[in-house]
């Protein structure tokens, strides 16, 4: 197993900014792909953004797209989400994940991080 150890969370109010990180250990992704999902309580998790790792490539869930920015440090093998313009619907414990092969399976998870935003 890989770890990933993602960090950031927190309580902050609607309209304020965090950001995530999520490091890999132990080896990388180069070939794939990190993204983050998020699942809210008594919510199906979701995806909300994800990064091919050579050719940085990002998507976003509609949800996000303008708030959010996904991006990666090859040097530290780690991936951030910039989260701004925070609403309480983003209130969600997020995940990183990590993809060996670009199309394939997420195989890899984090432990959660939690997010709350309040009104």
């Amino acid at each position: 197993q890989v770890p990933l150890v993602d960090t950031g969370g927190g309580l902050v109010q609607a309209g304020d900014s965090l950001r995530l990180s999520c490091a890999a250990s132990g080896r990388t992704f180069s070939n794939g792909r990190m993204g983050w999902f998020r699942q809210a309580p008594g919510k199906e998790r979701e995806f909300v953004a994800a990064i091919r790792w050579r050719s940085e490539y990002k998507y976003y869930a509609d949800s996000v797209r303008g708030r959010f920015t996904i991006s990666r440090d090859n040097a530290k093998n780690t991936v951030y989400l910039e989260m701004n313009s925070l609403l309480p619907e983003d209130t969600a414990v997020y995940y990183c994940a990590a993809s060996p092969l670009l199309g394939g399976t997420w195989d890899y998870w984090g432990q959660g991080t939690q997010v709350t935003v309040s009104s």
